[in-house]
């Protein structure tokens, strides 16, 4: 009988222990925090551009009879294209690199001569180059940015007597340039740039060269002149580097 008794007992204590067991909440599903890829601007890039230019020329006469008279002055326009490279370093927001660009120009611009109205003063821009600093401020995948350094330009130049070439001259010159532009990252790799840039090339003293019909470079006319460029331009680059490191938000 006794050990009817311990054996109902027993029973009953496990009964009771599997039913505790069933009351207990069961584990969820495990909160897995997403990933989020970062972009980062690191990394070095070429590219290519197209945009427009607008020059302004002052014309001086430096012969010793009539040296710091005005020739005149003129404003040109034109288009230019060309390639660009450079290399970045992202820390934090903050961007900071270099860049070196070289563009072909087509510009050209014509004014009468102030002081001998025979003539006609013509300017050509060949080509424009620079190489500069870029410090900016990104946000992921959006970049603003100012930059600086020096730059270099190509020039012709002609005298004309109706509508004939009487006298030219060209020069290769170094000044200045300061930009401001915003550059986009459209994929890992590509981003797109819109930018505005200032050039002072300051004043130069060129050598005309005669060339008449008979004989070419028989007498030499020094003309200082003095120029200030505006580029606009629009362009795309190429990235390489590190990918975009993946950073998990928790």
């Amino acid at each position: 009988m006794k050990g009817f008794v311990r054996a109902c007992v027993a029973a009953a204590a496990l009964a009771g222990g599997c039913a505790g067991a069933a009351d207990l909440p069961r584990p969820g599903p495990v909160y897995i925090p997403p990933v989020v890829r970062y972009f980062t601007w690191t990394g070095c890039y070429v590219g290519g551009n197209v945009g427009g230019l607008w020059f302004t020329k002052e014309w001086f006469n430096d012969a010793p009879a009539l040296a710091g008279l005005s020739m005149g002055s003129q404003d040109g326009n034109g288009f230019l294209g060309g390639a660009q490279g450079g290399c970045n370093y992202q820390i934090g927001s903050l961007v900071v690199g270099i860049q070196g660009d070289y563009d072909w120009a087509l510009a050209t611009a014509n004014n009468g001569n102030e002081l001998f109205s025979v003539l006609t003063d013509r300017s050509n821009v060949r080509s424009l180059g620079s190489v500069t600093a870029r410090a900016g401020y990104a946000a992921d995948r959006l970049l603003v940015y100012v930059k600086g350094g020096g730059a270099w330009e190509n020039d012709d130049y002609s005298l004309l007597a109706s509508g004939l070439t009487f006298a030219t001259a060209s020069e290769t010159r170094s000044g200045w340039t300061l930009g401001i532009g915003g550059e986009y990252a459209f994929l890992d790799f590509l981003t797109g740039f819109l930018e505005y840039d200032f050039y002072h090339f300051g004043t130069r003293t060129n050598t005309f060269y005669t060339c008449t019909v008979a004989l070419c470079g028989a007498s030499i006319l020094p003309v200082d002149i003095r120029e200030t460029k505006g580029v606009v331009k629009v362009g795309l680059n190429f990235k390489f580097g590190p990918t975009p490191p993946l950073v998990a938000p928790y």
